[in-house]
């Protein structure tokens, strides 16, 4: 009996400095039965889910414009960036599942207990400041599709965006299963709108095909080469990383090494079902954009108020703007789900301390919002779209300290044991993360406009 209890709340390594004092989100921590026998479909159903909240972030408002940019720009050439930076996101979110089920640790306690407290509490000051970035630009996406769908003023929209903390409360209240069913319809929605969207753009399919085939021309080609850059930077979101890790332990799966290795084989797949949505919706976006613009000799389109206002007149599709507009709106309440989850799971994983979700989420909400509500009175549709740009610069900024961890962490095996990362898996995290970090790197050292920016926003 005292073996069953150490497999289940301490794993029998020696890599981790002391025991794991709280869960990772305790109240709903092995909330899902997983059925013991069964087959496969069975089990897969058990398990879906996370993959789609963790899906979330790689569709958000903030990748929009830098789809929408390549397409109006490029064309199609642009596709072989996305298809690569979710190549990626795959196998990130494939080791943040494993960190969760084996260690039985998300990526915050992992650091917490690795790091000294000086580190962790920096890196969990890093983490806070790109959640809110990330929920900034949620807030702002959000606020564009209702002006858009309604007409309701910037100011107003960005307000009313902290009333889906009543949605979250209640469905948490409910469980976590209602969580990732409002996610999965929500994912649906937006998928359904960008099929259609396909549909009524046209695109020729022997150009889409040829796009996903990688070419030489992005790198040398400056001005390709920075809109693929921005394409990845903004495709693998810091907060995600940590998110999947934590979600990943409400699944009640037997905590001994067989029990641990099939629930790694069906976390897996449920992250690549998603994120290979994710990759269609993204691809969707840049295809319909060349498909619209770029044909037609429109290669400036890079705002999302200028796709929705040209939309429906270039395609004589009345209905194309607003279904572009309503998955906008669906990608940004989508998102500030698994932002509040994400900012929950790093605040009591690095801290150790637990607010309650509710309190939780007004702070985060609020961090988001005082400044989208300054600069949309003081500025209007301009500063809003310029604090969009600020917020996945930031994002940038945080990456590496989120990446670098978690492949260290997967690839210990005093840590992992025999779960740890075999050499060819370490060899292509680690170029992964070479990749991502350095396209950060320079994509911000690139961007020229960001002094300005800033200056702008402060003055």
């Amino acid at each position: 009996m005292a073996t069953e209890t150490k497999s289940e709340d301490s794993p029998d390594l020696e890599g981790w400095r002391r025991p794991k004092e709280n869960l990772s989100l305790a109240e709903v921590h092995k909330s899902i039965a997983v059925p013991a026998g069964g087959g496969f479909w069975k089990k897969m159903l058990a398990f879906a889910g996370p993959g789609y909240l963790v899906a979330v972030g790689y569709m958000d408002p903030g990748n929009w414009a830098t789809d929408l940019a390549g397409g109006s720009a490029f064309g199609y050439t642009l596709l072989s960036v996305i298809l690569i930076s979710n190549l990626m996101a795959i196998l990130l979110q494939s080791l943040c599942a494993k960190l969760g089920i084996v260690a039985g640790r998300d990526l915050a306690q992992a650091c917490r207990d690795h790091y000294s407290a000086p580190v962790s509490f920096a890196l969990w000051v890093l983490c806070e400041i790109a959640i809110c970035a990330c929920d900034l630009a949620e807030v702002i996406g959000s606020a564009v599709a209702l002006n858009l769908l309604f007409g309701l003023p910037l100011l107003w929209g960005v307000c009313l965006t902290a009333l889906d903390v009543l949605v979250v409360l209640y469905l948490q209240n409910k469980g976590f299963r209602y969580v990732e069913a409002l996610v999965i319809g929500l994912i649906s929605l937006i998928g359904t709108c960008f099929g259609l969207e396909l549909l009524f753009s046209q695109p020729a399919l022997n150009e889409v095909l040829a796009g996903f085939a990688p070419r030489l021309e992005i790198v040398q080609n400056t001005e390709m080469l920075y809109i693929a850059i921005g394409i990845l930077g903004a495709t693998v979101m810091p907060h995600n990383l940590y998110l999947h890790s934590s979600i990943v332990q409400t699944r009640n799966f037997e905590r001994t090494p067989a029990g641990k290795r099939e629930a790694i084989k069906y976390a897996t797949i449920d992250s690549t079902v998603a994120l290979m949505l994710a990759l269609f919706i993204n691809a969707a976006i840049l295809i319909v954009s060349a498909a619209t613009f770029h044909v037609r000799g429109r290669h400036d389109v890079a705002d999302i108020t200028d796709a929705y206002q040209l939309l429906s007149p270039m395609l004589g599709i009345p209905i194309a703007s607003t279904l572009f507009a309503l998955a906008l709106l669906a990608s940004g309440q989508n998102s500030t789900l698994t932002g509040t989850l994400a900012g929950q799971i790093v605040m009591e994983g690095f801290l150790n301390i637990r607010l309650k979700p509710w309190l939780r989420r007004l702070i985060t909400r609020g961090i988001a919002i005082v400044p989208a509500v300054i600069i949309t009175a003081l500025y209007g549709e301009s500063g809003t779209a310029k604090l969009l740009v600020l917020s996945q610069v930031v994002l940038s900024l945080q990456l590496s300290f989120a990446v670098i961890p978690l492949i260290a962490f997967t690839g210990d095996r005093q840590k992992m044991g025999e779960f740890a990362n075999p050499p060819w898996i370490k060899a292509l995290a680690w170029i992964t993360a070479a990749i991502i970090v350095s396209l950060n790197v320079k994509y911000l050292a690139d961007f020229s406009g960001l002094s300005e920016l800033i200056y702008t926003l402060i003055t």
